[in-house]
């Protein structure tokens, strides 16, 4: 094979990849994504932020690419990885460095579990909805609580999809309550379609679940519907309590 020849991918454009990495290398230092991202990342624009993530020649149009589609970081944050591997440039490892990245942040924004109490539904919401809401489909999870209203772990998915109250098990609802010997707990299920309004569904769950913590003096403090930047507490409204 003569050595000066160079052999490509099909679909691989060296020429283009070339003229990439030569503009994010002719950029000053200090203007580039992985240095702003170091030392004045509150600064830094959110395609700025999503290039320092992804990285390699085309990290600044890739970056582009997504905030165009997705809209914002609320919407890049909700797709799903084959969304966005569906972006011209994403692959895996990329779809991956970004759904790490906001599961970091969302980690970041927790406070340690022995610190955490909870005295509102306000609380209880700031807890789930950064895990919740962007989910694509149900899920069902149960914060345990001990006497002085202090979380016991993280929360803790009991179940996944549609909820049905002839197919959700009480017992399975309130099992890690009575493992962990929680005083009390706080339900809560999101719904992936954005719009927090309780079904009959969700208030006869609720009754059913209620009842049955009153049998194991188990207290249920709330049951909280999780939606696209909302919630609503059924205990506040007075549906299943």
């Amino acid at each position: 094979m003569d050595n000066n020849q160079i052999t490509t991918l099909p679909g691989f454009d060296l020429e283009k990849q070339t003229q990439q990495s030569q503009l994010v290398r002719a950029l000053p230092v200090k203007e580039q994504p992985a240095y702003r991202a170091i030392y004045c990342a509150e600064a830094c624009t959110t395609t700025e932020l999503l290039a320092a993530v992804i990285r390699g020649p085309d990290q600044i149009e890739i970056a582009s690419d997504l905030s165009a589609r997705f809209g914002d970081i609320h919407g890049i944050a909700a797709a799903n990885d084959v969304e966005l591997k569906e972006t011209r440039g994403i692959g895996a490892a990329r779809a991956a460095a970004i759904k790490a990245a906001f599961e970091l942040g969302r980690r970041l924004n927790q406070p340690p579990p022995s610190l955490r109490s909870i005295q509102s539904p306000d609380e209880a919401a700031a807890i789930l909805m950064p895990r919740m809401q962007h989910l694509e489909r149900e899920e069902f999870v149960v914060l345990l609580l001990n006497t002085r209203n202090h979380l016991i772990g993280e929360p803790i998915v009991v179940y996944r999809g549609s909820l049905n109250s002839s197919l959700i098990r009480i017992g399975e609802v309130l099992r890690p309550a009575v493992r962990s010997n929680a005083a009390a707990v706080i339900i809560a299920h999101n719904h992936p379609s954005g719009v927090c309004d309780p079904s009959p569904e969700d208030v006869a769950v609720t009754r059913s679940i209620v009842e049955s913590g009153r049998l194991l003096d188990i207290q249920i403090l709330d049951h909280l519907i999780i939606g696209r930047g909302c919630y609503v507490s059924l205990k506040s409204k007075g549906l299943g309590f």
